[in-house]
């Protein structure tokens, strides 16, 4: 009798327990539908530790949603010649793929779209293999590293240009296939050489309607394989009236392609100094929009607050459109894990770091 009674104790136990598991999961769901956490692609030395983070780390803090800047560090088979180095295999990605799917995380890969072709050791990728679709041909100089368009090295492929879109749609395609993804994180961000006056297609045009027109190439090419668009909202903010720097706004009016693009395009707003509100801007502009901070967990924990608040105190048809917070890492995923695990110290940045605020960020988020 005894131990029929221990053990009907012990399964009202687990059975309490999991059930106040589920409604803590129900109302954080609720309360910030999108925890997310954005960083490159590992390479392949790092890739097993950075299993073991997904398992130790972002599972446990309830992180549902995992971007992943892959850029060319994959190894497609469609465009070989795009391969970077330290690339990653189908079968290396897919230790990613298993742990994220059995954690129930969102995988989402990052190829920067228009923008981020070149930086300061001149042109990307894209760019090197395929010149041809460079939006400033122009001027020809032996050090192409030199060449500063609009007081900023960021070079962007000319979005009119008749085969453009048939190679990254091709890299588009088969890296969300491999993540098993059913969205795709386009970038879009801080696009300064657009329309340009020595581009033999886009001269003279409309700069918002040529941001406009490539986010609905890419997002009606994505709705067509069945897949969701996202991408950085920077472009679409007026830097001027908002008061934001030209990294943050947009300073060459595209910000108006805000009344252009489809409504169900996904924006990552994002702000790093500052908990700047634009993100209620973007909703009741009838865009879907979450919060991103990267490395000031001061703002970091305000802006969970914030996106908290937002979808309290909205109205339904408003509420529905703040999706949450996402951590953006912008160095390689070693320099973060050994910031993280403390085996490199940045004395310089103090508690303004990367991983300080991821933690601060994600216990602001436990504590809900």
């Amino acid at each position: 009798m005894k131990r029929e009674l221990t053990a009907t104790l012990l399964s009202m136990m687990v059975i309490f327990a999991v059930t106040t598991m589920a409604t803590a999961q129900s109302r954080l769901d609720t309360l910030l539908p999108v925890r997310g956490f954005c960083i490159a692609l590992p390479t392949p030395d790092v890739l097993d530790e950075f299993v073991n983070f997904i398992e130790t780390e972002l599972a446990p803090r309830q992180v549902n949603t995992l971007v992943l800047r892959v850029e060319y560090k994959y190894k497609y088979k469609s465009h070989p010649e795009l391969v970077d180095t330290l690339a990653l295999s189908k079968r290396e990605v897919r230790k990613i793929v298993r742990t994220c799917a059995k954690y129930n995380i969102l995988l989402i890969p990052l190829i920067d779209m228009l923008g981020h072709q070149s930086g300061s050791r001149g042109p990307g990728k894209l760019l090197s293999v395929y010149p041809q679709f460079d939006e400033t041909p122009v001027p020809k100089i032996p050090d192409t590293t030199k060449v500063i368009l609009n007081g900023f090295n960021m070079k962007s492929y000319c979005p009119l240009h008749p085969d453009v879109h048939t190679v990254i749609f091709d890299v588009i395609d088969e890296i969300c296939n491999v993540f098993k993804s059913d969205a795709f994180h386009a970038g879009m961000d801080e696009v300064f050489d657009i329309g340009n006056d020595k581009c033999p297609r886009c001269a003279g045009r409309d700069k918002a309607e040529l941001f406009a027109g490539e986010v609905c190439v890419l997002r009606d090419h994505l709705a067509g394989k069945g897949r969701g668009m996202w991408m950085w909202g920077d472009r679409l903010l007026d830097g001027r009236t908002i008061g934001l720097g030209r990294w943050e706004g947009s300073y060459n009016n595209t910000h108006r392609a805000i009344d252009m693009i489809p409504k169900d395009v996904v924006i990552c707003d994002w702000h790093y100094e500052r908990p700047d509100l634009t993100a209620a801007m973007f909703s009741m502009k009838g865009l879907s929009v979450m919060t991103c901070p990267f490395r000031n967990p001061t703002s970091a924990v305000m802006q969970v607050e914030d996106m908290v608040r937002f979808r309290k105190n909205s109205s339904k048809q408003m509420n529905e459109r703040f999706l949450g917070v996402m951590e953006t890492v912008w160095s390689g995923t070693k320099t973060f894990l050994d910031g993280f695990y403390g085996r490199t110290i940045d004395l310089k940045a103090g508690e303004n770091t990367p991983w300080n605020t991821f933690r601060k960020m994600f216990d602001k988020i436990g504590e809900i």
